[in-house]
């Protein structure tokens, strides 16, 4: 199962028709083939890596969210524990699975009875055979046909089901807060679900901290910490303030992108360069992008403030400019903006030809008012 395509309306303070879409447009060439690019069907590619982009408050994160909110449906086929308002949200999803294109379409609402979870009402999902002959029209309606024969589910359960059949981990977020004292937990759980192995665990350890030897989990809340030539029975509380705070996110986060990699569901992640270093934001993206690794066609998506990450894309069509202007919209780089390609992007974004830049004038007014 890939997500090729999402639209929405009434999702937080995103405008109405918002859409992403996952599916490459522009020229494939064969080195983007080999390292921008998976390929999901004959003829069919999405991207190895997206990013999304712009300046503070611009509606980054809501984007992010929407693909969560449309990944936790196509994998868990409910929608719980989120902080945003499910009520009348409009969602609009085409997935390919299986040699079939599958639209579906549903409106949101709560329900104050249960808790914090979506109920699902108006669900429709219709299919149609994927040709790569009928690549251009696989976003068009009218090949669609409507499936009816369905059989009964609890108001909080998409009929998705009755499509995907089983719960997967179909992406995972990892949002730019952390997770406080129930990292360790998340951490030694994402370990066991998808059996990463010590060894690469360890590997992952001594990228963002050469001091720790060991770490072990105890029980639920006590970890067994060798570091240095010390060793300590921490709790998670201790645990999380004794590391650093760009070990502890980056240990989780690592962990996940391994798990990303070898089972092939998708890494989304908010803010990919807080408390990290540029290198390893590098590395990561360079991870996605290369088969050897990448072998289960997972993809990377995420937003950052690092326009230098984005001379790493070859492409410009998975690169997503957000703004906000009292709603959120999301432009393609691709589609909305004629730029020079032999241009690098960062020096294009430092020339604000996305209205991306920082506001210079209110910098200097607060400048001005600090020296009087």
């Amino acid at each position: 199962m890939k997500l090729l395509y999402v639209k929405a309306n009434h999702f937080k303070n995103a405008k109405d028709n918002f859409e992403i879409n996952l599916v490459a447009k522009s020229k494939k060439t064969a080195e983007d083939k080999e390292y921008e690019l998976q390929k999901i069907a004959d003829g069919l590619y999405v991207y190895s890596t997206l990013a999304i982009v712009g300046k503070n408050a611009s509606g980054k994160t809501t984007a992010v969210e929407l693909l969560d909110c449309c990944y936790s449906i196509l994998g868990d086929f409910r929608l719980e524990g989120k902080h945003y308002d499910y009520r009348d949200i409009e969602l609009d999803m085409i997935f390919y699975h299986e040699g079939y294109l599958y639209r579906y379409t549903t409106t949101l609402q709560e329900d104050s009875s249960l808790d914090n979870k979506a109920i699902f009402i108006k669900q429709h999902i219709y299919k149609k055979k994927y040709f790569k002959t009928k690549l251009k029209t696989i976003f068009e309606e009218d090949d669609y046909v409507e499936l009816t024969d369905f059989g009964e589910l609890p108001e909080d359960t998409s009929k998705v089901f009755f499509v995907l059949k089983k719960k997967c981990t179909r992406a995972i977020y990892f949002d730019s807060f952390g997770e406080g004292v129930d990292t360790y937990g998340l951490l030694f759980r994402a370990l066991q679900n998808y059996k990463i192995s010590e060894d690469i665990f360890m590997n992952i350890i001594r990228i963002f901290d050469e001091n720790i030897k060991t770490i072990e989990k105890m029980d639920d809340h006590n970890y067994k910490l060798r570091y240095q030539e010390q060793i300590r029975i921490v709790s998670d509380k201790e645990l999380v303030y004794l590391l650093s705070s760009g070990t502890t996110k980056g240990i989780l986060l690592y962990t996940l992108m391994v798990a990303s990699l070898e089972n092939g569901f998708d890494l989304i992640v908010d803010e990919i360069e807080n408390h990290f270093h540029k290198t390893l934001v590098e590395n990561m993206i360079s991870l996605y992008k290369d088969k050897a690794v990448n072998k289960n066609n997972a993809t990377l998506i995420f937003t950052t403030h690092y326009c230098e990450v984005l001379d790493l894309f070859n492409r410009r069509d998975n690169i997503w400019i957000a703004r906000s202007e009292g709603k959120v919209a999301l432009n393609n780089m691709y589609d909305n903006y004629e730029i020079r390609t032999e241009l690098l992007k960062s020096r294009q974004f430092y020339n604000n030809v996305f209205q991306t830049a920082v506001n210079y004038e209110e910098l200097m007014n607060m400048k001005r008012k600090l020296m009087r």
